[in-house]
């Protein structure tokens, strides 16, 4: 059974940084695509980033050359590092697997493995 957990969320005030994890068991870590997905109070679940590989790695536009995704498959463990936070990043984090690479990263609908999800509040 796959089992997604989260850690790393908190509050942080307009401009700094956080640092997400996501542990993975139940599953063969490298053959799976990782991603982020987050969740502000009364909008839809939206894709952050993803990667399997350097070479394959995504961000949604509002967050390129802020966040980056990260992982490391000996530890079987994604990480998110967010810099220059900004009170619109407000949400709960989602963690996220998939197998394989696949092209339709960005729907929710293509992911079938979620973490609990940890809440992230940046104060203005």
């Amino acid at each position: 059974q796959v089992h997604l957990v989260e850690s790393g969320g908190g509050l942080v005030q307009a401009g700094g940084s956080l640092r997400l994890s996501c542990a993975a068991s139940g599953l063969t870590f490298s053959s799976y695509t990782m991603g982020w997905f987050r969740q502000a109070p009364g909008k839809e679940r939206e894709f952050v980033a993803a990667k399997w590989s350097d070479s394959i790695t995504y961000y949604v536009d509002s967050v390129k050359g802020r966040f980056t995704i990260s992982r490391d498959n000996a530890r079987n463990t994604v990480y998110l590092q967010m810099n220059s936070l900004d009170p619109e990043d407000t949400a709960v984090y989602f963690c996220a697997a998939k197998f394989g690479i696949g092209s339709d990263y960005r729907s929710q609908r293509m992911w079938p493995y979620w973490g609990q999800g940890t809440q992230v509040t940046v104060s203005s």
